[in-house]
């Protein structure tokens, strides 16, 4: 009930307020000839910087490229001419594709991990089971 209330309110299709801020974060990345991707951090999540790492360099290359002409518009405090906003297209994803294949690999790899844990831990408990069977058979006391 909540995770599908919850898509209801995010989805801009259904919801008018979504639609709304959809079209505002949309003219704000216009100004600035971003996209919406460019806005993650590699910095804070270690996801982000290897599906960076991954992505061709071209692609990389362009995202620094726009990156660095936001910044230089924010100081000189302007905006990208009109003509260049209206060719700019802020939603059109490269990074989300990249990310989900990282989630499937964590996924994978931590499932993986958890059966070479259970593994080693069966291991030692033969190996304790071994040790008190040895321990029982040499008594300390006659």
């Amino acid at each position: 009930m909540a995770s599908s209330l919850m898509r209801w309110m995010l989805n801009p299709n259904k919801n008018w307020l979504a639609a709304q801020h959809k079209k505002a974060l949309s003219a704000r990345l216009r100004k600035y000839g971003l996209r919406y991707d460019d806005l993650y951090d590699p910095m804070y999540d270690l996801d982000i910087n290897e599906a960076l790492n991954r992505l061709p360099r071209e692609i990389v290359d362009a995202r620094n490229q726009r990156l660095k002409r936001a910044m230089d518009l924010s100081l000189k405090h302007t905006y990208l001419p009109e003509d260049l906003q209206a060719k700019q297209t802020p939603f059109r994803s490269y990074l989300q594709e990249m990310l989900a294949l990282i989630g499937v690999y964590n996924d994978l790899y931590y499932a993986m991990k958890e059966t070479q844990i259970g593994k080693q831990d069966t291991q030692i408990t033969k190996e304790n089971r071994e040790q008190e069977t040895q321990i029982g058979k040499h008594t300390l006391y006659p």
